[in-house]
Parts: C-alpha cells; structure tokens; sequence
C-alpha cells in the first residue's frame, strides 16, 4: 500500500509542479514520472536539511511538490543544452 500510495502522490506533485512550471514542454505523462522522482527527491532534501513541512497527506504533497518542481528545473536545464 505503501508504494501506491508514494505513486499516486507524486503522481498528483508532478501534475502540480508541471502546471507551476510553464514552458516545461515535457508533457503530462513525463511530469507525472518527473514528480514521483521528484517526491524522492523532495524527502531526501528536507531530510538532508533536517525540515518538515507537515504531516499527513497535505505534508507529503507539498514535499513532493517542491522536490518535482526541482527535477523539472534540473531537467529543462538539461533539455536546453
């Protein structure tokens, strides 16, 4: 359950920070797989700088948020090379 749970949640931040990130041009479906990379990503940071958002359901979409929103900014950095 616990694995689901982490691919609908960063399913759902990879649909949000695609919205947040016009201009991404990687589509719904890469952001989607972006975000759930992104979720990692986002626990590993606040992990690394001891920082918790939240709890719950609200928290690990957040967290997730924020970290996908790094991925995309990493990868239209790549993209444009």
């Amino acid at each position: 359950m616990g694995l689901l749970y982490a691919l609908l949640i960063g399913a759902a931040a990879g649909w949000i920070a695609g919205k947040l990130m016009k201009g991404g041009g990687f589509g719904a479906l890469v952001n989607i797989i972006l975000g759930i990379i992104g979720g990692i990503v986002g626990n590993w940071l606040f992990g690394l700088l001891g920082v918790s958002i939240a709890d719950g359901i609200l928290g690990d979409l957040i967290t997730g948020v924020i970290g996908a929103v790094v991925v995309l900014f990493i990868a239209g950095l790549l993209k444009k090379k």
